[in-house]
């Protein structure tokens, strides 16, 4: 009998991972899967019931919360035979998105991950160097400049909640911060340039759906990067709803690179993916062809 194991963020969602996990388990033991729920009370608890259920040869492992959650159960699957699966209860659920995994709609997740559990989708893995030396994997875009310091400033502040936190955190960047000198190396060739932002994606969004790296492709072996050059703060904010569409590539002060190793390197800038923080800069990001099977179309 194959098993399953759901690790469950009970916070996510305002508390619908829970409701959604029963119904996802519901489903998999109707189907005649062997599945526990495990609700673990830290990032730390939660990494550590993922490494316990790919110890244990537990055949699926299921995220089921937001972008978070399937970044912390990442770290344990990458490059393993289990097989990872997501139920998206989060605010941004950036990587459902990528993956085509329906939103708000945990019956409907679960019976897709059921039909795909015979033949799972194999995908690339972002694996990030930071300075000192440790390695953690992402699935969808890693950020650094305006957006990685607006995550610094919405993650300062109590209220309010969700993608609200992230607007403010907008507002309140847009009045100090000013476009940074940048390195970024890709597979052995240098550019250097001012940058309001640098965004190095294997999936599309991240943020709740804005499409910084439109273009990105999750099994080819490749890494997209998205070069936002110095912009006047009008200019920046004309710009930067286009993001959510993915035309902002459009716009001559993008630019759009590829590649299979990057390295960014900017002063007293730190990196994020896949929403969570990662570290300052300089970062080593390279793509590591199928990396993961997930059950997803």
């Amino acid at each position: 009998m194959l098993r399953a194991s759901l690790i469950v963020n009970a916070r996510a969602g305002k508390g619908a991972a829970m409701s959604a996990a029963g119904i996802a388990a519901q489903i998999f033991v109707a189907s005649g899967i062997d599945t526990t729920i495990v609700v673990p009370v830290s990032e730390a608890e939660a990494a550590l019931a993922s490494e316990e259920a790919v110890g244990d040869g537990v055949d699926v492992v299921v995220a089921c919360g937001g972008d978070g959650t399937v970044h912390t159960v990442l770290q344990a699957i990458a490059q393993t035979s289990t097989i990872f699966g997501v139920i998206p209860t989060g605010t941004g659920d950036d990587n459902a998105r990528t993956l085509g995994i329906p939103l708000g709609a945990p019956a409907a997740a679960a019976k897709l991950m059921i039909e795909r559990l015979p033949n799972p989708r194999t995908i690339d893995l972002a694996q990030v160097t930071l300075p000192g030396g440790e390695q953690r994997w992402y699935l969808g875009v890693l950020s650094t400049g305006f957006d990685s310091s607006v995550n610094e400033r919405a993650n300062q502040l109590r209220w309010p909640r969700g993608q609200s936190r992230y607007l403010l955190g907008i507002l309140g960047e847009l009045r100090t911060f000013a476009p940074l000198p940048y390195r970024v190396t890709v597979d052995g060739t240098s550019y250097v340039d001012t940058a309001m932002l640098v965004s190095i994606g294997n999936g599309i969004s991240y943020g709740g759906g804005m499409r910084v790296c439109p273009n990105a492709i999750i099994d080819d072996g490749q890494l997209d990067i998205t070069w936002l050059h110095e912009l006047s703060k009008a200019t920046f904010l004309r710009v930067f709803p286009s993001v959510y569409k993915g035309t902002h590539i459009a716009n001559p002060a993008v630019e759009v690179l590829r590649g299979k190793a990057i390295t960014v390197e900017a002063a007293g800038q730190v990196a994020y993916a896949d929403g969570e923080r990662l570290g300052p800069l300089p970062v080593q990001v390279q793509v590591v062809p199928a990396a993961l099977r997930v059950l997803a179309p």
